[in-house]
């Protein structure tokens, strides 16, 4: 067995009026939310399957199902923060992940330090392993159209 494992994820949220827009453990000033079981945190929720898959742990909607009331409504930093207790339980520790966040408006380069911060204090990671990155549809689409938000996510662990 490989030192080295990579995983992979992606999630989609819809966006609406009414709800709060958490994105990579921030809340992001919007007309609209992403709508969701837990808060709907597209990025951390790719995060997290990204690292359950590279330890063949399976998905986050298997550890945390959206059936479950206990996670109805519950800040995603706190899933994140269970996903990391599972990898190192298991002997990994985070290489680096690399996201790529898809979303009309708001823009998120702004908030880009500011999510790497967030995410590296719940994560037990320096900043510089994690990567943020952000593109439009150029209008196309469900991201286009301001309907939702999608994120990708690729993660590198290894075995201490």
């Amino acid at each position: 067995m490989s030192n080295f494992r990579i995983g992979f994820g992606y999630d989609v949220h819809q966006l609406q009026a009414g709800y709060d827009f958490w994105l990579g453990g921030i809340k992001l000033e919007h007309e609209k939310g992403a709508v969701g079981h837990s808060d709907a945190d597209v990025l951390i929720h790719v995060i997290c399957d990204a690292l359950l898959g590279a330890a063949n742990l399976r998905d986050i909607g298997y550890h945390f199902s959206d059936k479950d009331p206990k996670y109805k409504g519950i800040d995603s930093k706190i899933l994140l923060k269970e996903v990391m207790i599972l990898l190192r339980n298991e002997g990994y520790e985070v290489g680096n992940i690399d996201t790529t966040v898809c979303l009309q408006l708001p823009k998120v380069n702004p908030h880009i330090p500011a999510m790497k911060k967030c995410l590296s204090e719940v994560m037990g990671v320096e900043e510089r392993n994690i990567s943020i990155k952000a593109t439009t549809t150029e209008n196309l689409g469900f991201v286009g159209r301001e309907e939702g938000v999608s994120a990708y996510c690729v993660a590198l662990i290894y075995s201490k």
